[in-house]
């Protein structure tokens, strides 16, 4: 039988400015697409700066448009051109407009912002949808609370935009987790082009090379801080732990991110060279390894990470941020009344004879897996389901939650 998918293009829009959590949750989707599909080619446009140091699987590759990053006052400044950031969004927005005309794909995905960043996508969502371009918005399971969500989405005129240009709503998550809209005035119309996906099951990375430990043996205890912008308070609490407890039952592998500040990672790593049981390094592309080496994690909470908890059904401490968003904390709060983690919360003292305990205590919590929750890790799967409606259908005008009314 003719394979219906030849030559059939996805498009994958990646607002980041900063950290990985965008990046990495549009490069699994991508990867999932191809991997399933072994005629399908799939474009990332991301602004990552670091987007390069990953790996991508063949038919996999990206577009990188000009880095911005966000200020402390919720502005906007470009990463490394001496350019104003409007000139940069103007820059931005024609890339990305240009290589959808280019690229000619038969499905867009937009990721969390359905009009990216600063409104740079809607020409190219008005160009697509007059073209007859399926076009898609996903969402994480958790967006923030929704007291700050509906004005911001009202601010931005998103409702309008979801109703005009998107054919379809995923939710990379599940209801028993967070309703991701919960609070958003949304018309029935729109309401119905969303499914809730599962979350992203991750796995193994292929075969590469590992992360060599010099200085502690396995199995230790996984510390990840994210991208590690704003992850040093995670860090340093652990650091005071094993500073504190020179008896702590397992070692600690540190990941502090690879945009934390240099000044503050240099300071931790010269206290993790006073610490014989600490190891630390900046970044590693396929975490996976290293998630997989672990007796237990303890992390920030962000998507992705959740994502690896689940995946390699670890049992992981929590400790969420709470600033700019609540989306961490919300998340993590969730998943600890489910019984799939522990939360411990940053009350800004941190005392380290308080995580000293947590850490003695995790590698006897339960496993994520001792909790039955029907569909928790379908998301791959989910994906290429709905993607497959509509590269197969060519587009029906129907997002699929509608088009499989009533069928069994």
């Amino acid at each position: 039988m003719k394979d219906s998918r030849k030559g059939k293009r996805v498009l994958i829009y990646s607002h980041d400015s900063f950290g990985l959590g965008h990046l990495r949750r549009c490069r699994e989707i991508a990867h999932t697409l191809a991997e399933a599909h072994k005629a399908l080619s799939v474009l990332i446009l991301s602004g990552s700066p670091i987007i390069g140091s990953f790996d991508f699987r063949a038919r996999v590759d990206f577009v990188r448009v000009p880095g911005v990053i966000k200020l402390r006052n919720g502005d906007y400044t470009s990463l490394a051109l001496h350019i104003d950031i409007e000139q940069t969004m103007e820059m931005r927005a024609s890339i990305i407009e240009h290589t959808a005309k280019a690229f000619d794909p038969h499905l867009f995905i937009v990721d969390k912002e359905p009009l990216g960043l600063r409104g740079e996508v809607e020409g190219t969502l008005a160009m697509l949808h007059q073209r007859g371009t399926p076009c898609v918005l996903g969402l994480r399971d958790v967006m923030d609370e929704p007291g700050l969500l509906a004005p911001e989405w009202e601010r931005k005129q998103v409702v309008p935009a979801l109703a005009r240009y998107y054919d379809d709503i995923w939710v990379y998550g599940l209801p028993q987790v967070c309703d991701p809209l919960e609070g958003i005035d949304l018309p029935d119309s729109v309401r119905k082009k969303m499914t809730y996906t599962g979350y992203l099951r991750r796995s193994m990375p292929e075969a590469g090379a590992q992360v060599t430990l010099e200085k502690i043996g396995e199995p230790y205890i996984l510390v990840t801080a994210g991208g590690g912008g704003d992850g040093e308070a995670i860090i340093d609490w652990v650091l005071r732990a094993y500073e504190g407890d020179a008896e702590m039952p397992y070692p600690a592998l540190l990941v502090l991110g690879p945009f934390m500040n240099s000044e503050v990672q240099a300071d931790l790593q010269a206290r993790v060279a006073r610490l014989p049981n600490v190891e630390a390094i900046t970044f590693e592309a396929r975490i996976e390894n290293l998630v997989d080496r672990a007796v237990g994690m303890v992390c920030m909470g962000g998507y992705n990470t959740f994502c690896e908890v689940l995946s390699f059904d670890k049992r992981a401490l929590v400790v969420p941020r709470t600033e700019p968003r609540m989306e961490q904390h919300i998340r993590a709060s969730r998943a600890q009344d489910l019984g799939l983690i522990r939360m411990l919360r940053d009350d800004g003292v941190r005392d380290a004879r308080l995580m000293a305990t947590a850490l003695r205590n995790l590698p006897q919590q339960s496993r994520p897996s001792e909790v039955v929750i029907p569909g928790l890790l379908d998301g791959a799967r989910n994906v290429v389901r709905l993607a497959d409606h509509w590269l197969e259908q060519g587009g029906s005008g129907l997002s699929l939650a509608e088009a499989t009314q009533g069928q069994a």
